[in-house]
């Protein structure tokens, strides 16, 4: 996915003592043609903040601004609201990140900012990690990979020698500017510098959070910690006493309707029957799973036998269906859910429709008695 295609395109940095690390990945960019941000976002301690917003954004010395005129580039969204400091968790801006609290407080707040970020499927993230102490770098390339989409970008940025760190170096001048590197303060010219852009592959991990965590606020520790779960051996369980789904490490109530549904195809793989087709007159059978989890002689009963009156239809199935895969996706993420969900399996011979089924093996599969057998990660109330 080219990041062209995206009208908002975010520069995203940790920086520190070297706000140098903006304006020498915005000339990398330029130098190798791909497509330049729209916008810059740092994150940052209290004196990064200083040091970033006197080198970069003052109006009359800022070496941002005198990049984008060297090099006539459009308008980039970057002043100081868009640079953030790390707080502690009694909101004092942080100085520097030295104990484990604020390691902890720094984790937390580079991810919710990358989840928070990542929301917007108009924008596309050029994330580097140059700047900043290396625990930054490290959470919010961490952070990418936890939330990161097909259009995000992981990059660092490599500066020849002398100029590394040189804090009179901003990025290569287009005409000779000589600046002096210590200890013998020879003279070097800026102009024949060489940047060069990496490009950091990494593992994208999204689709296995589960909604919670791609909506709403969350730690470092809980999201890595879904992130592992992403993983686990398949497990599927069904307790119909209560309606709940045991899946991928999650337990969750479903309504009886699918729930019913869900069972029934469950109960066939774990007996190792084929999968069932709408066409195939399942009703009595259906009504027959929805009849153990409701009284049959009660209203909801009733409403089932009716809507079902001239048999199981695709207007009817395909819904339910449906149903059935959003509450695995909402608790499990779509990459985890995908084992669990209801999908077609063997073709019916002389036809061109296929049945619908689970593909778990048996032996994944358990049916309990009201209580779940294996240890529950989280509880999630009915939805």
């Amino acid at each position: 996915m080219d990041q062209k295609d995206f009208s908002r395109r975010i520069l995203l940095a940790v920086t520190g003592l070297s706000p140098q690390v903006v304006t020498e990945t915005l000339y990398a960019l330029k130098a190798e043609g791909k497509p330049v941000p729209t916008e810059v976002r740092l994150i940052t301690t209290k004196e990064g903040r200083e040091r970033a917003s006197l080198s970069l954004l003052h109006p009359e010395t800022g070496w941002f601004h005198r990049f984008r005129a060297d090099y006539d580039l459009p308008e980039i969204t970057f002043d100081n609201d868009r640079i953030h400091v790390l707080e502690t968790m009694d909101g004092q801006l942080l100085e520097d990140i030295r104990t484990l609290a604020e390691n902890t407080r720094a984790a937390d707040a580079i991810t919710e900012f990358v989840c928070n970020l990542t929301d917007d499927n108009k924008s596309a993230l050029y994330v580097s990690i140059a700047g900043g102490r290396k625990t930054m770098g490290f959470y919010l390339g961490y952070a990418l990979s936890l939330y990161g989409r097909p259009q995000d970008r992981l990059s660092h940025v490599l500066v020849s020698a002398p100029f590394e760190s040189h804090p009179d170096f901003f990025y290569p001048s287009p005409r000779s500017e000589v600046i002096y590197v210590p200890p013998d303060n020879r003279p070097c010219d800026k102009r024949e510098a060489k940047i060069t852009l990496a490009e950091i592959p990494f593992v994208r991990m999204r689709d296995g959070l589960n909604a919670d965590l791609l909506e709403g606020r969350a730690s470092f520790s809980e999201v890595v910690a879904e992130a592992q779960r992403a993983v686990p051996p398949l497990f599927l369980e069904l307790a119909p006493e209560t309606c709940t789904v045991n899946a991928g490490g999650e337990s969750f109530r479903m309504q009886p309707s699918y729930f019913a549904l869900y069972w029934m195809m469950t109960e066939r793989a774990r007996s190792g029957k084929p999968g069932l087709h709408w066409s195939e007159n399942i009703k009595e059978e259906l009504l027959g799973y929805y009849g153990r989890l409701v009284n049959s002689y009660s209203g909801s009963y009733d409403r089932a036998e009716e809507a079902f009156r001239r048999g199981v239809t695709k207007e009817n199935f395909d819904p339910a269906k449906a149903h059935v895969k959003k509450h695995l996706e909402r608790h499990l993420g779509r990459k985890r859910a995908e084992p669990y969900l209801i999908k077609p399996l063997e073709r019916i011979p002389d036809s061109r429709y296929s049945r619908y089924g689970l593909a778990l093996p048996p032996q994944s599969i358990q049916i309990s008695n009201g209580v779940l057998s294996k240890q529950r990660i989280k509880r999630r109330s009915l939805q």
